[in-house]
């Protein structure tokens, strides 16, 4: 066979691979909808005599834990509807993601923890522009915004994180909690009350000046008191050491700050969301896959658990980096990639695991809790991103 012939072969055979690879990203979401209906059914079957236990969190043991509204992962699943219905146009996921979603409704009033974005915007703000700028979406979402903005304090410039282990913490506030702050912007659009928008940016500009060091990797948790301001500790108690890089909360701020340069166009956040980029995504312990370690900086890898949500949280990230970096193109590459990988290698098979789409993520491996699991949010992020990956 000729030269020529053997690179026409070739390129026939490789261009097909391509095809098929991309190919199996559309497919997901048929996948994901099968996922979504045995996830249904497993929450009917789970519900026992607890009435207040109707959203999936993850697995124990092999069964599905439910939780209540109170939790702060309660907004995902239906996120996760919402992102169904926009995959698909299903009016069926349209009807479910709304029935799910307002089960949520009294998490507008729960001002406990800075977790009301997660539980409120995750549902509520999903499916706001998919019901005809419904006023009742609307306002808890400005209601929410409202409790939120109680937990910040002007002298320190953030919004508390945590109320609990006060023997701890005096005023802790964990990277996490730039997500939330994605409430605060949608509730100055709706509402015109520019004082949301205002605390977003004292949160956001306080977390870049304090919660990263000079390789623009992250602390998990800046505990400040509220007196003065002043920084008392910085911790990562989620992750391996106090100066590790925990994986989700180096995907926390990336995220974080892309959504904020997108509300505000201030240069500051596009430039400190390429810097985590560049950090996550040249860090010389990140596997070939993009999936990465719990930690970056555990001694043990790679023979420790990796964190399935953290790839899921940096792929969306990256997506909408794409719209406004220089390195767009770069961006696209990187979560084309850890998107393909996720579905190759990552996902559940159809009717397993009382359908979550996703497996191998780790929720707090210091406390032994929900490590290599599949979560919610690992679920959640991954439909965002493949939405994202159409626009």
């Amino acid at each position: 066979m000729k030269f020529k012939q053997i690179f026409t072969v070739l390129f026939i055979v490789t261009s097909y691979a391509v095809q098929a690879q991309k190919l199996k990203v559309k497919l997901v979401v048929k996948d994901a909808e099968k996922q979504t209906e045995t996830m249904l059914q497993s929450i009917a079957a789970a519900k026992g005599s607890n009435a207040s236990l109707i959203m999936p969190r993850t697995l124990e043991n092999g069964s599905l834990k439910l939780i209540a509204t109170g939790d702060w992962t309660s907004g995902f699943f239906p996120g996760e509807l919402w992102k169904l219905f926009e995959l698909t146009g299903n009016a069926k996921w349209k009807k479910k993601a709304d029935s799910m979603t307002l089960l949520l409704e009294k998490e507008q009033f729960n001002g406990s923890s800075h977790d009301v974005g997660f539980k409120v915007y995750c549902s509520f703000g999903s499916g706001y522009k998919f019901i005809n700028n419904d006023t009742h979406y609307k306002n808890v979402i400005i209601q929410a915004a409202k409790t939120l903005s109680k937990r910040f304090n002007p002298v320190v410039g953030c919004i508390r994180s945590w109320d609990h282990n006060k023997q701890s913490w005096k005023y802790p506030v964990i990277i996490d909690n730039m997500m939330n702050l994605e409430l605060l912007f949608a509730a100055t659009r709706l509402s015109g009350d520019s004082s949301f928008y205002n605390i977003a940016v004292s949160h956001a500009n306080t977390t870049l000046k304090n919660h990263f060091r000079k390789n623009f990797s992250s602390y998990h948790v800046i505990d400040y008191d509220s007196s003065n301001g002043n920084i008392l500790k910085k911790v990562t108690h989620q992750g391996y050491a106090d100066e590790s890089a925990w994986a989700r909360g180096q995907a926390w701020g990336l995220y974080g700050f892309t959504m904020c340069y997108r509300e505000t166009k201030n240069k500051n956040y596009l430039q400190q969301a390429d810097s985590i980029a560049a950090f996550i995504l040249h860090h010389p312990k990140l596997p070939e896959d993009l999936i990465p370690y719990w930690d970056y900086n555990d001694p043990e890898i790679p023979n420790v658990s990796k964190d399935v949500s953290a790839a899921t949280v940096t792929a969306s990230a990256l997506y909408e980096l794409s719209y406004y970096s220089e390195q767009g193109k770069w961006y696209r590459k990187m979560a084309d990639k850890i998107m393909l990988n996720l579905t190759n290698n990552y996902r559940s098979a159809v009717g397993e695991n009382k359908g979550f789409i996703l497996l191998h993520s780790t929720g707090h491996r210091p406390a032994g809790s929900e490590v290599d699991v599949p979560l919610n949010y690992a679920d959640y992020y991954y439909l965002e991103a493949l939405v994202r990956s159409k626009q």
